[in-house]
């Protein structure tokens, strides 16, 4: 007989409501997951940032699936055992989904991980999905060899006897892209990076300029946010996996900016700007989380296809690094992935101080 229960967690109206107890236990659940594949804080989530993410599901249906200890305190994070997150696309991509899954360490190997699985298939299948996403987590990337599994695209591997993968594997799941998690220590060689910045804008030329703001999107660029946003969906590396083009518009691009904000989560955006056109043609993101005052997550970065090949990444980025030095003089560390055959991405933040430290294997499941 098991000893847990599987039921689908109610999204209640506040954190300190009734039914707010298993959203307390998933965010336990989910941080002691990460820190037990990355030992760090950097990578955990907030009881305000789900809760907020499950408030608003215009553009993502989300569906959160617990194993639950009946015989635990309701009011225990640790009654929650282990957890299922499907995200559904609503809008484009109809077709497909995320999947996260996680079981606390000292509960694994006892079905539980399997039993999410299926019920969240179950649930996904019914939404009408035909292809699944998931990605499993490595701390360190491993070297060639036997032991390993390379991705189909030619770049990157995963463990083949870790936990995930072995999991992922023995339920049909393929391997379809490596990403590449990078690391940039701070304080950054403040010289070093003007250096780079100054050869960025010699090579641009006076046809190009950067732009930063904090937080919300400026009205006036709205819409050309969109535009990158729609972009990022189709001109980044996706790999094997069954995407399509991400709609976006003004309204999407604010009503994600009324959620960061929502989170107290804090951005810093550097666009470039072509200025004989008053188009955005790049932009970089960088997104400080409210957990912590020395960590920074980098976020999308993207160059129009039709405008590359005037260092505009390398501009957009240093730029936006400069400024949070100056904004937010006291962050350590910041982290980025970017799929292993983006080998333009990739140099930039090499040149930049970026240094592998693991990755992130991407998994595709067709129904």
């Amino acid at each position: 007989m098991t000893s847990w229960t599987l039921q689908e967690m109610p999204v209640p109206s506040s954190l300190d409501a009734p039914d707010a107890a298993l959203l307390h236990g998933l965010v336990d659940a989910q941080n002691a997951v990460v820190r037990a594949e990355w030992g760090t804080d950097d990578f955990t989530t907030t009881a305000r940032r789900s809760l907020s993410r499950l408030q608003h599901q215009e553009y993502q249906r989300r569906v959160r699936l617990l194993a639950v200890d009946p015989a635990a305190d309701p009011a225990d994070p640790a009654s929650v055992l282990g957890f299922a997150c499907l995200d559904l696309p609503q809008r484009d991509n109809t077709h497909t989904g995320w999947l996260e899954i996680g079981v606390r360490e000292e509960h694994r190997g006892a079905g539980v991980g399997g039993a999410l699985h299926e019920a969240a298939l179950d649930v996904a299948r019914a939404a009408g999905r035909t292809h699944l996403m998931a990605e499993t987590d490595q701390a360190v990337e491993p070297a060639p060899g036997p032991s390993t599994l390379a991705a189909p695209t030619g770049e990157g591997r995963v463990a083949a006897d870790a936990a995930g993968v072995r999991f992922a594997l023995a339920r049909g799941w393929r391997l379809e892209q490596v990403a590449r998690h990078s690391r940039l220590t701070l304080p950054v060689d403040a010289a070093a990076l003007e250096a780079h910045r100054v050869a960025a804008v010699a090579a641009a030329g006076p046809d190009y300029r950067a732009v930063t703001w904090e937080d919300a999107t400026p009205d006036a660029w709205a819409d050309a946010m969109a535009e990158l946003r729609t972009r990022m969906s189709t001109d980044e590396p996706t790999g094997g996996l069954a995407v399509e083009e991400e709609h976006w518009d003004a309204a999407r691009v604010r009503a994600l900016d009324a959620e960061y904000a929502e989170r107290d989560e804090h951005r810093l955006t550097t666009a470039v700007e072509h200025v004989p056109s008053g188009r955005l043609v790049a932009y970089s993101g960088f997104m400080m989380p409210p957990h912590t005052q020395d960590f920074v997550w980098q976020e999308d970065t993207l160059v129009l296809r039709e405008h590359r090949g005037h260092r505009l990444g390398m501009l957009a980025k240093t730029v936006q690094l400069q400024a949070l030095v100056a904004r937010r003089p006291q962050v350590r560390r910041i982290s980025t992935w970017n799929a292993e055959e983006n080998r333009w991405m990739l140099a930039i933040n090499v040149a930049l101080g970026f240094r592998p430290a693991g990755g992130t294997g991407v998994w595709q499941l067709t129904l």
